[in-house]
Formats: structure tokens, C-alpha cells, sequence
């Protein structure tokens, strides 16, 4: 059972992440021009499930769960039992609050690092996000790119496709891999958990599902 720390009176956002290898968390103060940030990544271990829930109390020992504003979750493509434990862990505390979840997929939380590290937005309008399998085919996604008025900077990336198998890909242009950044990926869901906060919008706990392109045993 998740515990929280101490009173506090400042409201925070929280995201969990994780990735094919790695678990983490972040929080920050809501609604302040210099806010507070915290993160914590770890990697996978073999029981994951139970050290989930005792690093996540460890991590907010300095804050309630009642200072809880909302929450940002990860839903995938990644490691399959890491994800489903992170959507459960995520959806159980926002219904306990009473909070908004805003959730992403994996690979929409890392497009905008992705679209600015090769320049995409110089180029094209959208782009695809691809991860090869071991096995059989691509998973993928595309993400559509809005600058701001000036043209000089992304100001969002949409996802327009989320990930999903694709048994081949003949032609690559405008495919870029995963590029997977735990902290990186953190910072930036709590960039769009912010920015869902300051638009007003409130998104369920019930519309949080994981993202699964393929089966585990496969």
C-alpha cells in the first residue's frame, strides 16, 4: 500500500516511466515558473512487482499522496510486464486520489527529443518512429510536428498513429529508431502532464489502457 511522507502544501505532478530495461518516477511542483524536480531510474530486477511499490514509497517519503495533482503514465510499447505493472500502479493511485492520469506512449514521450536531435522539423511536417524486432517485423508510430508562429522551434508533436506491428517497412525515409532516455523521458511527461494541466484537461484513469503491438509469447 503506497503511504506518502510527510504534510506538504505544494501540489505536484507525478509520472512514472518505463522503458525496455528501466523503471522510474518524477515529480514536480505544479502551476510554478521554477519548479521543484525530483527523479529516481532504476533497473529491472527479478521482482519487479514488489520493489515497484517500495521505491515508489521510498521516492515520495517527502510528499502526501493527497498533494497528488495529477499523474502521467507511460503506456507503452516497452517491456511487457513492466508496463502492465505501471499502468495498474498508475490507474490505482488516481482513483484512490481522485486525480487526473494523463498517459503516452513511449514512443510520442520521446519524439519531440527525436524530432529535434535530426533536425525533422527542417525537413518534414511528420515522421515515423520504428523499433525493429528480434524476431518479426517493426513496431512503429508517426508524430506530427507544429512549430510555433516563428517558425524557429517545435512547439508540439502530435501522435497521429500510435505504435503498432508492422510486418515489414520497404521504404525507411522519414524512419527514425527509438531512442529510449529514461530521465529524459520523465522530464518530458511531466512537460505534457503540465501542459495538459494549464489547458484544463482531465483525463481518466478508466481510458488508460497499455499498449501491447504483440503478444508476450511471441
Amino acid at each position: 500500500m503506497l503511504e506518502g511522507g510527510k504534510i506538504n502544501s505544494n501540489k505536484y505532478i507525478l509520472a512514472i516511466h518505463s522503458t525496455n530495461n528501466y523503471f522510474g518516477f518524477a515529480y514536480r511542483t505544479i502551476k510554478e515558473a521554477l519548479s521543484h524536480e525530483k527523479f529516481f531510474v532504476k533497473k529491472f530486477d527479478r521482482d519487479l512487482s514488489n520493489n515497484l511499490i517500495f521505491d515508489l514509497n521510498e521516492f515520495l517519503a517527502g510528499i502526501t499522496l493527497d498533494s497528488i495533482a495529477r499523474i502521467a503514465v507511460s503506456n507503452g510499447p516497452a517491456n511487457f510486464n513492466a508496463t502492465r505493472l505501471i499502468i495498474v500502479l498508475a490507474r490505482t493511485i488516481s482513483q484512490q486520489i481522485n486525480c487526473p492520469l494523463d498517459y503516452y506512449s513511449c514512443y510520442e514521450i520521446m519524439a519531440k527529443r527525436i524530432a529535434i536531435k535530426n533536425n525533422i522539423f527542417a525537413k518534414n511536417n511528420s515522421f515515423w518512429i520504428m523499433n525493429k524486432l528480434r524476431n518479426r517485423g517493426y513496431i512503429a508510430g508517426k508524430y506530427l510536428i507544429s512549430l510555433n508562429q516563428n517558425n524557429n522551434g517545435i512547439c508540439s508533436i502530435k501522435e497521429i498513429i500510435r505504435p503498432k506491428l508492422y510486418e515489414t517497412i520497404t521504404n525507411k525515409n522519414g524512419y527514425y529508431d527509438v531512442d529510449y532516455d529514461p530521465k529524459e523521458d520523465l522530464k518530458e511527461l511531466l512537460q505534457l502532464s503540465q501542459k495538459n494541466y494549464n489547458n484544463s484537461v482531465i483525463n481518466s484513469w478508466e481510458d488508460a489502457l497499455p499498449i501491447y503491438p504483440i503478444s508476450p509469447i511471441n
